[in-house]
């Protein structure tokens, strides 16, 4: 399955059937429904990735290897594709960072943010999905406001994929909850003050208070990194 139409029609009826379904139950339809699915993982944590693993085993796991990332979450993704039943896709940019600097000066991280993740995240997730009928986020609700209204299924409009957020109704306690009950390889940052991890130079840990992605771009109003926009 291929057209979009069909797809789109298909995510209408999936939202109607799966809202307030089990994580399992959606990556379940997502597997009789769609001939190509894949996961999508920041590895801050890895419980959608373990999930999906029991659910559909030797599901394709979409890593945006940008060049940036702290050792800690390269090495929680090496460790999971050691571990789990996943077949891991490390996908990385056009350029090496080297080259994006020769092309458009060095830290473009900190003068253009949303180009930066353009070039490092959104290019290289758009042109791995294309090759799948849909993917599925670790987004939850409880994540932060922007978060709040993410659906369970939709129609992924300007990928024309279908999205799933098999975790997004889960609360912090679920999360923590499956952690324990399944021993989930954890990015070991997330016990150091950041909840919320991208590429290091421009996460900081978060301050008692602080809404868990605060950490995320400090200083300028950039709060998502353009994948799920």
């Amino acid at each position: 399955m291929t057209v979009a139409t069909d797809l789109r029609g298909l995510a209408q009826q999936g939202a109607a059937e799966l809202e307030g379904a089990t994580a399992e139950d959606v990556l379940r339809w997502a597997d009789r429904h769609l001939d190509r699915v894949a996961v999508a993982a920041s590895m801050q944590d890895t419980v959608l990735v373990h999930l999906a693993s029991r659910v559909i085993p030797g599901i394709d796991v979409l890593f945006l290897d940008t060049g940036y990332h702290f050792p800690e979450t390269l090495q929680t993704r090496d460790q999971v594709a050691r571990t789990y039943d996943v077949t891991l896709r490390n996908l990385t940019a056009r350029q090496t960072v080297a080259e994006q600097d020769e092309t458009y000066g060095a830290k473009l991280h900190d003068r253009d943010p949303d180009l930066c993740c353009s070039l490092r995240k959104t290019h290289p997730l758009d042109e791995a999905i294309d090759t799948y009928d849909g993917w599925a986020t670790g987004l939850r609700r409880a994540e932060s406001a922007t978060r709040a209204n993410t659906p369970v299924v939709a129609f992924d409009e300007r990928r024309e994929k279908i999205k799933l957020a098999p975790l997004a109704l889960w609360t912090d306690e679920q999360v923590e909850a499956y952690i324990d009950e399944h021993d989930v390889i954890m990015n070991p940052l997330l016990s150091q003050g950041f909840p919320s991890i991208g590429c290091a130079p421009c996460t900081r840990r978060v301050l008692a208070g602080e809404d868990a992605r605060a950490g995320r771009w400090s200083g300028n109003d950039k709060t998502e990194c353009g994948i799920h926009l």
